[in-house]
């Protein structure tokens, strides 16, 4: 496991929380400068500038090439579905309001996280809802 359960649960919901912040502050920048799309970019900008001052302070190697290939299609949809959201929260935030706005978003997580625990989707192990997982590999 990469933290414990006592870190990794606080650390989710901090990051929930950061959800609100990224939408409201994505929002402010869609109406600073005028474009949903200019707000969007910055945002990743910001975001790769951080990730990669990480990847360089921490000089984590870039994948071979024969390991980025071996990723299946389904794989790549994280970037994707992460633009998708961006976008949606700009152009959605001022309109609903954060409190519908995550509440929709969060809505739409919990229903499409129980069957990608369940059914063990992309890379993920089959987990049970209360978090605890299957020790003996029995799903019952």
């Amino acid at each position: 496991m990469l933290v414990g359960t006592w870190i990794a649960f606080p650390f989710a919901l901090f990051a929930g929380a950061l959800v609100t912040v990224q939408a409201g502050s994505n929002a402010q920048l869609r109406q600073s400068f005028g474009s949903a799309m200019r707000a969007l970019l910055v945002n990743y900008v910001l975001g790769f500038t951080v990730v990669r001052g990480h990847v360089l302070i921490a000089r984590v190697p870039w994948p071979m090439t024969d390991r980025i290939g071996a990723a299946p299609w389904w794989a790549w949809i994280g970037g994707l579905s992460g633009a998708a959201y961006g976008m949606a929260a700009i152009l959605l935030a001022s309109q609903l309001g954060a409190t519908t706005l995550m509440a929709l978003a969060v809505s739409g997580q919990l229903l499409i996280s129980f069957p990608f625990d369940h059914f063990a989707c992309s890379a993920l192990k089959p987990i049970r809802p209360d978090g605890l997982g299957w020790p003996d590999g029995n799903r019952s």
